[in-house]
């Protein structure tokens, strides 16, 4: 072939081999600008840097390879081979510094510097360059024969076969560049090659297209579809919503109505659970005052009958006395859980500032000596209110119940704090009429508050957030003396934030003093025949002793049934019984059948009743219209011989 006409077919294919790499420089700058995607901007790169290959070696086809132009398109091919690698990492998401092909590059292109003064030949030269070059775009091809495996794009698998060929014909074009008519060959091949991978490369992005174009489609008409179920949900919720407010119209007012029957069936519920409390606490009191009666009556006998007592020994059995008394008072209280407070029941004047200021000192061993105990520190402050006007009331329940509530606020804190007692008036509330003014006192405390539902709860007895520690008894009670005092409750609490407990008492006017009581007489002006029955052979001994030491005489009768047969035996005897006295609880036959025997058999008798509850019974509807007199126990021997003489014919 003529040397001439062999050098422009030369340059003719290595010209179809440029604009060939061109438009893959286009393709990729296009998809580089859709896709947003950084593999692309470095295969465009790649491809740049092998387009400035084929323009040097079109300029100046033939040179020395140790001239400047050789080394330039050298590292045009080193710089192409190491883009077209970083690119087929970047495109697996392989994590690879950007460092190391700065340095890759650089060795490259130091390596064109340096070979051609080691090496001669140009097969030498440009075989290792052309070899990793070939090596990537053979590495490309199997990325894109992985992508087609996993989706079904033609694309994918087109592109893995002209990049595998395109890395082969990279990897022998330094071989067949010593060939002349295989270099002219070589580059009608690799614009073969281009074209097809620029076609392949179209076809890929279309197939993408379509598909995301039909995912998109098929999200679509799921969407669509939901949206038509939940339209269809929706007409169906607005019909159900519209006969709901179609029955809400026809039964207007039953919200209003179940809410206050729930708010009264709470207040029952509670009322009843307060009624069985003391239920079954009349039968642990009944047992109470049956044992504390011999200790409280045996001292106030020896007190009278025994004069010449030394101081000490008086002294004793004034304390033992002082001691039984409060143990019954206790026990007394214990049915006022549901008992309404009866008219009959004397009220103090109370001074509530002096009160909690008593409250404070009586429970200042448990706030505070117990605390430094403990290691913490709780402060105790007590806010009275000038002028604050005197209370009506019970002393006695009201100061154990701030104690109650002084206890409970300790409790509240397990790593100390701070606890205020204070008073203050409420105004008549405005626009209410028949408002007046109300004495407020308030316990407050910093510490760990109560949730919602352990407020709504906190009054019920026995309910206690206070494991083994506590009765569930405190709140209880302060409930029940708020009830008898007409007064009110208020628990304002939040968790971690700490409580506020407020009583609220009416303001009413004060009673006159009574009038004090004449002495009563040591004994009756004579002799009785008296009858007592009582189930309890210390009671029965107890009756006998005292009554006995005042001059009377006593016949005792182990039950009811008992003490109406001696009734009835000696009725009409000169030596009958004047004077009835009965135990309330009996087994078989109660005190109030006794009470009704003894005046079916002789109106004129009197009968009196020993019961653990005392007046109450009188407020209550329990007493009996056979019963004269009713005593509580344990009895008072100044009480019972009164009563005897009031009644003895």
């Amino acid at each position: 072939m003529d040397s001439g006409f062999a050098q422009a077919y030369l340059q003719a294919t290595l010209l179809v081999s440029l604009l060939s790499v061109w438009v893959l420089v286009g393709l990729f700058y296009y998809l580089n600008r859709y896709t947003k995607r950084e593999y692309f901007t470095i295969w465009t790169a790649a491809w740049l840097s092998y387009a400035l290959w084929l323009t040097l070696g079109l300029t100046w086809p033939a040179e020395d390879p140790t001239s400047l132009i050789s080394m330039l398109k050298q590292c045009c091919v080193a710089i192409s081979a190491a883009f077209m690698l970083w690119g087929t990492l970047r495109f697996l998401d392989i994590p690879v510094r950007q460092t190391l092909f700065g340095l890759f590059m650089f060795f490259l292109v130091a390596w064109t510097f340096v070979i051609p003064k080691v090496a001669t030949s140009t097969l030498q030269i440009q075989l290792p360059v052309f070899i990793l070059l070939g090596s990537g775009s053979a590495f490309a091809g199997v990325c894109f024969y992985r992508v087609r495996r996993r989706l079904p794009y033609v694309g994918a698998g087109m592109l893995a076969l002209g990049f595998l060929l395109w890395g082969v014909y990279l990897a022998f074009f330094p071989v067949a560049q010593q060939y002349p008519d295989l270099h002219a060959i070589g580059y009608l091949v690799a614009a073969v090659l281009q074209l097809f991978i620029a076609v392949s490369m179209i076809v890929l992005v279309l197939e993408e297209v379509r598909y995301k174009t039909e995912k998109i489609l098929a999200e679509v008409a799921t969407m669509r579809s939901e949206k038509e179920q939940l339209e269809a949900r929706v007409i169906t919720g607005e019909e159900q919503l519209r006969r709901l407010y179609d029955q809400v119209r026809l039964t207007e007012g039953a919200q209003q109505a179940y809410d206050e029957l729930r708010r009264t069936q709470q207040v029952v519920v509670q009322q009843e659970r307060l009624r069985a409390l003391g239920q079954m606490a009349s039968g642990v009191a009944h047992d109470i005052n049956n044992a504390l009666s011999p200790v409280s009556a045996y001292t106030e006998l020896l007190t009278q009958t025994l004069p010449a007592l030394p101081a000490n020994a008086r002294r004793y059995l004034g304390h033992i006395r002082s001691a039984a008394e409060d143990v019954a008072h206790i026990v007394g209280r214990m049915r006022e859980f549901y008992r309404q407070r009866s008219n009959a029941e004397q009220l103090e004047a109370i001074a509530v500032d002096r009160l909690i200021t008593e409250v404070a000192e009586l429970t200042r061993p448990r706030w505070r000596d117990d605390a430094q105990r403990q290691g913490i520190s709780i402060e105790v402050v007590c806010k009275p209110t000038p002028g604050l006007p005197a209370l009506l009331g019970d002393p006695c329940e009201l100061r154990e119940a701030l104690i109650n509530l002084v206890f409970n606020a300790v409790d509240a804190l397990p790593s100390g704090g701070r606890i205020e007692l204070r008073t203050f008036i409420l105004p008549p509330s405005a626009g209410v009429e028949g408002s007046q003014e109300q004495i407020a006192i308030e316990v407050c405390d910093n510490g760990s508050g109560m949730d919602e539902q352990t407020r709504q709860h906190c009054l019920e007895p026995f309910f206690t957030t206070k494991a083994q520690r506590g009765t569930g008894l405190g709140l209880s009670m302060v409930y029940g003396m708020m009830r008898r005092h007409n007064g009110l409750i208020e628990i304002d609490s939040v968790p971690q934030r700490g409580t506020t407990l407020r009583l609220v008492f009416p303001v009413r006017p004060l009673p006159e003093p009574p009038a004090a009581p004449a002495s009563t007489p040591a004994a009756s002006g004579r002799s009785l025949r008296i009858l007592c029955v009582d189930d309890e052979p210390k009671l029965r001994d107890l009756l006998a002793d005292c009554l006995g030491t005042f001059g009377h005489r006593v016949a005792v009768a182990g039950g009811g049934r008992e003490g109406l047969e001696m009734f009835r035996a000696t009725m009409d005897g000169r030596d009958h019984y004047e004077v009835v006295i009965t135990d309330l609880g009996m087994p078989d036959f109660d005190g109030h059948q006794v009470a009704r025997g003894v005046k079916a058999l002789k109106p004129a008798v009197p009968v009196i009743m020993m019961t653990g509850w005392g007046n109450s019974m009188n407020d209550d509807g329990e007493k009996s219209a056979s019963v004269d007199a009713v005593l509580g126990k344990p009895p008072k021997l100044e009480e019972l011989v009164a009563t005897l003489q009031l009644l003895a014919p």
